[in-house]
């Protein structure tokens, strides 16, 4: 009996203090199953109504109720509320739109309906209208209709007489709802949206006088936001996974909007734990590159020397395994699957060159983290690698995913990279995943005007589209001739969203907030405000703006020590004046 009121105390305590615990009446026996939710919830009201079916307005009344905030209570009173009626041939419909891309799902208060029995409806989510309109098919991606095998968007289910009720956990910004029985009437109160998500700072920030640049910014940092979930997904509606390689950029971005968030380290941890050696992180052998390549950003970013030593023996015995499989001659078998991302996936000659790209990168950085975790003789093994690398040379193939990497390892100048296929063309064969990564390599080869050109009409391109947050895919060639994503379709136009799509994302399986997507966000944080890390955890960082054609940029950057503030304006004479203020503990180098 003591233990129990002492544990009562206990939590009674805690919930004084504003911690999270379950209720005192939760005793001993929960101890250990029980856990907090890591996210918190926001209630959303309806931007505009995009579509309805009302009948020549004998079949929708009042829908512009739904429009005005709520408290979702339901009442009694003669508060207004939206009325949407069925006969035996005509079934009420209405399409809203919640203006930006969420995570999340629908709440809806009632106010009544025509008989006391639950009322049947179908609730379809969408990320885009088209999407919204579809129908479900998870027998074959091929067949371009909207799939919901990871996370349910169409929904036939009954709904209360009264009170409320919660529907959905996917990603969507727009919302269908049909009625489904003859003859029959239901009243709303409310329709709100459910936004599930880190109530966390955005501590890093970029401005400029290119407003343009400024959204590509924030959208990239919100696409990363929405995917931080209990752990770091890829997509909030697909795939709703911890997938190494499409951490990285995330992590990039992470690390330059929100600091140190457990998210990623959690996320690290499941995946040791999901993929122990000698297998490869998610099955991919380029993955467990990857890893290799986020776990040096991140201690250099945030010098969490404890969480590196946690992860020791994996890093160890990774390096260990990869150096195992490469010859003396250069020659290496990693894993008969190379995969970089799936745009270039046709092209294996190109593919095979940009995979020993990754790998000179990720055992430089092994080396450099070996260094840090006192492991010399790792050290030099990952180094030995690294040599019998270089030994043999494969050609880019035309791959701007190939040539990137191996600018960024060191296996080719970054000039020579640009001027041969990262630069050539444009945006033209950019990706929204190794997109980041040519952009790295333009800025390697001081071509900052060229990659902030790209910036705005690849990623800018998707802005212009409708989107509010970056896609896993995107070609500038789908937007001609194509509706925006926020259009009812048009006859003779092209849906941006149901026509296009490959792999594993045909049609509207192609998912429209993906992390992988953000890198322009990383990018110009690192590179227009010029913040480069030079000591672990940022004691020491040098800041070299990069403006391009801008008159000015400013922002944060945040370290373990607080936020760097800059500000850089463009001189007459092309010359540079910067404003830095650093919190005490970095030193900051020019």
């Amino acid at each position: 009996m003591k233990k129990i009121l002492l544990l009562a105390a206990l939590l009674a305590g805690a919930a004084a203090a504003g911690t999270a615990g379950p209720p005192p009446i939760f005793g001993p026996e929960y101890e250990g199953k029980t856990q907090a939710d890591p996210l918190d919830r926001m209630y959303i009201t309806p931007q505009r109504i995009v579509w309805m079916y009302d009948g020549g307005g004998k079949l929708i009344q009042d829908a512009d109720v739904l429009l005005r905030p709520g408290n979702g209570q339901a009442d009694m009173a003669k508060t207004p509320k939206c009325r949407m009626y069925s006969s035996a041939n005509e079934k009420a419909s209405i399409i809203l739109d919640f203006g930006k891309e969420l995570h999340g799902g629908l709440q809806m208060v009632m106010g009544g309906s025509s008989n006391r029995a639950p009322s049947l409806v179908r609730i379809r989510f969408g990320e885009s209208v088209g999407e919204v309109n579809s129908k479900t098919f998870n027998l074959d991606w091929k067949m371009g209709f909207s799939t919901d095998d990871h996370a349910k968007r169409d929904i036939t289910m009954e709904i209360p007489r009264s009170g409320s009720i919660e529907i959905g956990n996917t990603g969507f910004r727009f919302v269908r709802i049909d009625l489904l029985e003859n003859d029959h009437y239901i009243t709303v109160k409310e329709v709100r949206a459910i936004l599930r998500y880190r109530d966390i700072p955005y501590r890093g920030s970029f401005r400029s006088n290119d407003e343009r640049l400024n959204q590509i910014w924030l959208t990239g940092a919100y696409t990363v936001h929405l995917n931080m979930q209990e752990y770091l997904w890829d997509g909030i509606k697909r795939d709703r996974c911890v997938w190494l390689g499409d951490m990285h950029p995330e992590v990039s971005t992470i690390s330059h909007v929100f600091g140190a968030n457990p998210v990623v380290p959690q996320s690290l941890d499941l995946a040791c734990e999901q993929f122990p050696l000698p297998g490869w992180m998610n099955g991919m052998s380029a993955y467990s590159l990857w890893y290799l390549v986020i776990q040096y950003d991140w201690y250099m970013h945030h010098g969490d020397l404890a969480f590196l030593q946690k992860h020791r023996d994996y890093i160890v015995k990774l390096i260990d395994q990869i150096v195992s499989k490469i010859d003396e001659d250069g020659s290496e078998q990693l894993s008969p699957r190379r995969f970089l991302d799936w745009p270039s996936s046709p092209n294996q000659q190109g593919v095979e060159a940009g995979y020993r790209g990754l790998m000179v990168w990720a055992l430089r950085d092994a080396a450099t983290l070996c260094g840090y975790l006192n492991e010399p003789q790792a050290a030099a093994q990952a180094n030995t690698g690294i040599e019998r690398l270089l030994r043999k040379t494969v050609g880019h193939n035309d791959l701007k995913q190939a040539a990137a990497l191996m600018a960024i390892g060191g296996v080719m100048e970054p000039k020579q990279a640009c001027d041969e296929v990262v630069s050539v063309g444009g945006p033209a064969r950019f990706s929204t995943f190794y997109g980041y990564y040519m952009l790295q390599a333009q800025a390697l080869a001081g071509e900052y005007d060229t990659a902030l050109d790209i910036i705005r009409r690849y990623w800018g391109g998707m802005l212009d589209m409708g989107a509010t947050t970056f896609w896993e895919d995107f070609d500038l060639d789908w937007t001609e001739n194509a509706s925006r994503l926020d259009e009812m379709p048009v006859p003779g136009k092209k849906d941006i969203h149901g026509d296009f799509g490959a792999y594993c994302y045909p049609s509207y399986r192609h998912s429209f907030c993906h992390g992988w997507s953000s890198g322009p966000t990383a990018w110009l944080s690192q590179h227009v405000l010029g913040v480069e890390i030079v000591e672990p955890g940022c004691k020491a960082v040098r800041i070299r703006p990069h403006l391009g054609d801008l008159e000015w940029a400013e922002g944060t950057y945040p370290t373990p020590y607080g936020e760097i503030k800059i500000r850089h304006t463009k001189n007459a004479d092309g010359t540079v004046k910067s404003e830095i203020d650093a919190p005490k503990g970095v030193k900051v180098i020019r």
